[in-house]
């Protein structure tokens, strides 16, 4: 039996990972479908404290796993097929292998949603991102016209953050209002440098062949009609899903499928903590996420502590 399973190797994952492990707790840490979390999709993080130069999202990644491993963790490509939380000790299986945990930290973090139109997937990395804090002031954005899609405040907030960089900023909305809360619609189209474009769906990124992104194909929703627009990167902000469809009805989410933490990192089934972007939809950021993970390592910690005491 595991005195604790780790759900997730991303920031958060990782550092609950190496917090369980410097309290030889042994942490059976599962990667899920993807190893390292969404930062291995970020070409260069230049945000996370203790690297001024800025460090690429899988080398980070990399190197957090060899430090949670360095002290006992078991890092194990894997993914979970089921849970149960309503009995002790808890049993999951893990790609078809029963196994049993005392303790369980959920670190599945959350997906981007995708345009799911040509082009994005290619081009993913060469000029498509779906975070502007994390990839906005990369040298291929500056004083470049670029393309925020979405209407929501992520939309407007990372609009407002590419102004610093770009040359233009067009902001791609399938409606002909914002979303976005009323004070940040209001200065977000109070910029001279944003330039909304209502009632229009990126249907194409260009340019495959060249391997960069050199423009949007647009069309107009209510009118039928196509347009190109030159840019050279398309920030992808219509919003994340939680990694959480495991947990339904096991444990409490919020209705977007957020973790919900009654008290610090405890979820509403003893025993279970959570970390990271799967219970955060405020900050969704790296150095966030880790500092959850910490929260989540402690606590977990103490309470297993409780078990044997």
């Amino acid at each position: 039996m595991e005195k604790v399973v780790i759900i997730g190797t991303g920031c958060a994952g990782l550092t609950a990972a190496i917090y369980t492990a410097r309290a030889q707790l042994a942490p059976l840490v599962l990667s899920g479908i993807m190893p390292g979390g969404l930062l291995t999709t970020t070409s260069i993080v230049e945000n996370f404290p203790g690297f001024p130069e800025g460090i690429d999202g899988y080398e980070l990644m990399t190197r957090l796993q060899k430090q949670a491993e360095r002290f006992g963790a078991q890092v194990r490509f894997a993914t979970v097929d089921s849970v149960d939380l309503s009995q002790r000790p808890f049993r999951l299986v893990i790609d078809g292998e029963p196994v049993l945990a005392q303790s369980i930290i959920i670190a599945s973090g959350a997906g981007h949603k995708h345009l799911d139109c040509p082009g994005e997937v290619e081009l993913e990395k060469h000029g498509v991102t779906y975070c502007a804090t994390c990839d906005g002031a990369l040298p291929m954005f500056r004083n470049q016209p670029l393309v925020v899609v979405g209407g929501g405040d992520s939309a407007c907030e990372e609009a407002s953050y590419l102004t610093r960089f770009g040359s233009k900023v067009y902001l791609v909305h399938r409606r002909d209002t914002l979303r976005a809360s009323r004070i940040m619609a209001e200065r977000t189209l109070a910029n001279p440098k944003i330039q909304p474009i209502w009632d229009s769906a990126v249907t194409e990124i260009q340019d495959v062949k060249a391997g960069k992104v050199t423009g949007v194909t647009l069309k107009n929703l209510k009118t039928g009609a196509t347009s190109q627009l030159p840019c050279a990167g398309v920030f992808v902000a219509i919003g994340h899903h939680p990694n959480t469809r495991l947990f339904q009805g096991q444990i409490d989410l919020d209705e977007a499928g957020y973790v919900v933490r009654p008290h610090g990192a405890r979820t509403s089934v003893e025993g279970v903590f959570v970390a990271g972007d799967c219970s955060d939809k405020e900050y969704r950021q790296a150095i966030t996420a880790a500092g959850m993970g910490c929260a989540a390592g402690l606590e977990c910690e103490r309470y297993l502590s409780g078990l044997t005491a």
